[in-house]
């Protein structure tokens, strides 16, 4: 039984003479038909309902309840593990700079963080998803998501003449392997080169950061960088152009 927690935020970026939202989901047992959450060993208990009460129990259990220090909460017993805590930060809106020129080209850079925090012990999964392809438009113009060069991300931002690329890179401990480097290649290694490993966004979830265990109480901080780049005379139309997103998180 998961969890979810769901934002959204805004990316934008002005083309003068030359942006994205969020949600969260969490077993000790599975297969390929099933999984158990948790599992308790006792001597009774049922769900029991009425026309204004539901009632969960159990008996010959030892020990259970909510206890709490100032450094930490213990939920011992069955039915006080039936619920994970997810929690998710709200990320702020980005409005990327400096604004670019369709003829002159350059880029424009913008950032957002998102902490999710969770205390289930099998951890989160976190994920953006553009709500429209390209994701960054003004009316009926738009600028074109990041294409890598393969199947992973590109290393270096790259863009060419006459063309225009939107494109997004996460940063953080809980980035997913696809988003590491070796210093040079993306999806390769375990490091975590800033300003690496672009990628395009879509309207398929692609997960950015994941963990296989709680963090709680602190939780962990992925940061979203955002880049517009224009290739010189790349002839598109001046404006403000913006992305919405969702970002989504899940405990496993």
């Amino acid at each position: 039984m998961g969890s979810i927690r769901t934002w959204g935020l805004r990316i934008s970026v002005g083309l003068a003479a030359a942006l994205v939202a969020c949600t969260a989901h969490a077993a000790v047992m599975q297969s390929t038909n099933y999984r158990i959450q948790s599992d308790s060993i006792n001597i009774g208990g049922a769900r029991g309902t009425s026309s204004s009460y539901a009632l969960e129990d159990t008996a010959g259990e030892v020990g259970s309840g909510v206890s709490s220090s100032t450094s930490y909460t213990l939920s011992a017993g069955y039915q006080q593990t039936l619920v994970n805590y997810l929690a998710m930060t709200v990320p702020q809106n980005v409005i990327m700079s400096p604004s670019l020129g369709g003829v002159t080209g350059g880029t424009a850079d913008g950032s957002t963080t998102v902490t999710v925090t969770t205390d289930d012990p099998a951890g989160y999964q976190l994920t953006i998803v553009a709500s429209t392809a390209p994701a960054m438009n003004n009316g009926a113009n738009s600028i074109a998501d990041y294409a890598p060069s393969g199947a992973d991300p590109d290393f270096t931002f790259s863009i060419v003449t006459n063309t225009g690329k939107f494109g997004f890179s996460p940063e953080g401990t809980d980035i997913a392997q696809r988003y590491k480097d070796n210093g040079t290649i993306c999806n390769a290694g375990s490091a975590d080169a800033s300003l690496a490993c672009w990628d395009g966004l879509s309207t398929t979830p692609r997960v950015i950061a994941s963990k296989t265990s709680g963090n709680h109480p602190n939780g962990t901080l992925t940061t979203l960088r955002f880049r517009t780049g224009l290739g010189a005379n790349s002839g598109i139309v001046n404006g403000l152009y913006t992305a919405t997103t969702t970002l989504t998180a899940i405990s496993l």
